[in-house]
């Protein structure tokens, strides 16, 4: 799992490599003999996952699912592939999702949404159970940060009641809020919270997709 927002993060499970390469995604024999991975690139998956062969090979083939004509069954040689977002967003873990599109984007390459194999397991890693507090809360922050300033400002904080309230509340409504302009003032820096303060705070909802379907 290697889209390039991941690698910039610890390694999910001691031994692994933080900078797995696209090349070395996950292995697996079917029972008809047709090879999906390759025994290495399985190995090299559950180094950068928290998850077991049997949980992997679920993931892919709900990938492929999502677009059977675009995504092989055989992934041995690596294909460049992306399933774009409006499949992605379409799935039932993030439908229903405010923040869909957004986490889409984060978890992409390029920042549009569209996911290759990596990112879509590199997604479901970090939501899942077994993902520690502070990894969650790093994707929250990139989430929650709109602009991508490195900063959770008075405008991103907007955008996220936006996105909770599916943009009903009317301009009034809108930040500053009593509810929440006490807490964020007592953890800002120059009116802006930054990931050091953001990592202090309990991971959000946004981040709790169910992945044992």
């Amino acid at each position: 799992m290697c889209s390039s927002l991941a690698t910039r993060v610890a390694p999910r499970r001691s031994g692994a490599s933080g900078a797995c390469s696209r090349a070395l995604a996950a292995a697996f024999t079917m029972g008809n003999k047709q090879t999906v991975f390759t025994h290495e690139q399985l190995e090299a998956y559950q180094d950068c996952t928290f998850f077991t062969r049997k949980e992997i090979m679920r993931l892919f083939y709900r990938y492929q699912d999502l677009a059977p004509q675009l995504v092989p069954l055989d992934y041995t040689s690596c294909p460049d592939v992306k399933v774009p977002y409006e499949l992605i967003g379409s799935m039932p873990e993030l439908k229903d999702n405010p923040f869909r599109q957004r986490i889409a984007q984060v978890f992409s390459d390029d920042g549009d949404g569209h996911m290759t194999l990596d990112n879509f397991l590199d997604m479901f890693s970090v939501m899942s159970e077994m993902a520690p507090r502070d990894l969650k809360a790093y994707y929250a922050f990139k989430i929650y940060d709109f602009n991508d300033d490195g900063y959770i400002c008075a405008w991103d904080l907007e955008q996220t009641v936006t996105k909770l309230t599916r943009g009903e509340l009317s301009a009034e409504e809108h930040l500053p809020h009593p509810h929440l302009r006490a807490p964020w003032r007592s953890r800002v820096r120059g009116g802006r919270r930054d990931l050091s303060l953001h990592c202090g705070i309990r991971p959000p909802w946004v981040l709790g997709i169910n992945t044992r379907h």
